[in-house]
């Protein structure tokens, strides 16, 4: 469960965005949407969704990069750069990250959740140098890790670590028997562009709880940075020799969806390697196995590339990011995804959802509260992204957004920013004018 997630630095946020899925207070009214987990005798509040809006470059991607960012270094436990192709190209070459401008500028990293009855807080700041400089030698300043609120370690010029708020079955064994040379060795072997977390804290003092919190983030911590880009891959392992295996699941949805096809499922190659989602045609006519890709629409290959992800998100309890993943599906079919996550009697695990979009038929107070629409704007002068939440806005005056408004007009007339005007006759009849005086015509 994700209560919070801030970071600066980071491409358009030259300051700190906190992206909070912690309920505003005082915000009343649709109470499914509010989740509450009990950790060590103290209640903690989730919303269950969020909504980003905004106009194009103004920086809504830029959030859900960062968080994929951080997820990504987390996971190799260090901040060098990696030669592999990715959509969200800054997680991989990390040059790409600072606000271009900033000098000796750190990058801040912080996220707050809950998993396995455990409030796990964690941070780090980095020194990428600035913006293409790929010279500069990089190093951590800053990293700390919090266990229900308590600090487990502190990374800066010195390292603290604090090995009572470990619960015990977390620690390494014979740890307790040895924690002064323990630390000793942890303080000698710090490595500047490695993270103490995945690295020696792991190796000296707590594999299991480090085991618990990477888990969560490769599992549970689901970030799609381009939503177009999902490709289901699956692996059979079975021995028996089969073919093609039909996703009743998968099936019974795509249907309620509208596909063409009698089934979908995986055609499996001959050496069991990844398989491909593909339809079964049976029409009493024509029998015919055939990549979804070539028989099914894009919307429909784009639905059936996005379910088995919320199916995931919804039996694990896990918190699904997409940047536009409502793009090429239609509203009542999003409707209703959403209406699930917003559903205490399905979705029991309490799995979250997060995306942006352009599309204003979400800002619905029937449908999201204040807290759970989120805007971002980019100054035009700076060059600056900032993130805000309706439920910032006060209640009254002029701008105040009052309960059951029409929070779609509003948005239009520009009530609420995020928004901006688009006019490109001026370009076409520059081009088109001049297109005429060319032909002397």
């Amino acid at each position: 469960m994700l209560l919070s997630f801030k970071v600066g630095n980071y491409k358009s946020f030259k300051d700190e965005l906190n992206f909070s899925m912690t309920p505003a207070p005082k915000q009343k009214g649709l109470d499914y949407s509010v989740q509450t987990t009990s950790v060590a005798g103290k209640k903690y509040r989730s919303l269950s969704s969020a909504v980003i809006y905004g106009p194009n470059a103004s920086g809504k991607t830029n959030i859900i990069g960062a968080m994929d960012t951080m997820k990504e270094i987390i996971l190799r436990g260090n901040i060098k750069n990696v030669n592999e192709k990715s959509f969200n190209q800054a997680a991989n070459t990390l040059e790409l990250i600072p606000f271009k401008g900033l000098q000796n500028v750190p990058t801040y990293f912080y996220i707050k959740f809950i998993e396995n009855n455990l409030l796990i807080e964690y941070s780090f700041s980095v020194n990428l140098g600035a913006f293409l400089d790929r010279s500069f030698s990089r190093f951590i300043e800053n990293e700390e890790l919090r266990i229900n609120e308590d600090v487990v370690f502190k990374r800066s010029n010195k390292l603290y670590i604090e090995i009572s708020n470990i619960r015990k079955k977390y620690l390494n064994n014979r740890i307790a028997n040895n924690i002064d040379s323990a630390k000793e060795i942890a303080k000698n072997s710090l490595i500047e562009d490695e993270l103490f977390l995945t690295n020696g804290f792991k190796n000296i003092f707590a594999k299991e709880l480090v085991s618990l919190i990477t888990n969560w983030f490769e599992t549970k911590f689901i970030v799609i940075y381009r939503s177009d880009s999902i490709r289901v891959l699956r692996k059979f392992t079975e021995s028996e020799d089969k073919k093609f295996y039909v996703e009743k699941t998968l099936t019974d949805a795509a249907q309620e969806f509208g596909i063409h096809s009698n089934a979908l499922g995986y055609v499996v190659s001959k050496d069991n390697g990844p398989a491909v989602l593909s339809s079964i045609i049976d029409d009493g006519l024509v029998k015919a196995v055939l990549p979804a890709e070539m028989y099914e629409s894009y919307g429909t290959v784009r639905f059936v590339n996005e379910f088995p992800l919320i199916i995931d998100a919804l039996l694990n309890g896990g918190t699904l990011v997409m940047d536009e993943f409502d793009a090429s599906i239609h509203p009542m079919a999003l409707m209703n995804i959403i209406n699930i996550f917003h559903n205490d009697e399905i979705n029991i695990h309490q799995a979250q959802l997060i995306f942006n979009t352009h599309n204003p038929i979400f800002l619905n107070a029937n449908l999201f509260r204040r807290d759970e629409i989120k805007f971002v704007e980019r100054n035009d002068m700076t060059h600056i992204s900032e993130h805000y939440s309706l439920s910032d806005f006060k209640t009254s005056g002029k701008k105040g957004v009052r309960k059951g408004e029409d929070y779609m007009k509003n948005y239009f007339v520009n009530q609420y920013g995020a928004i901006k005007d688009v006019d490109f006759s001026s370009i076409l009849e520059e081009l088109l004018i001049g297109e005429v005086n060319t032909d002397g015509k």
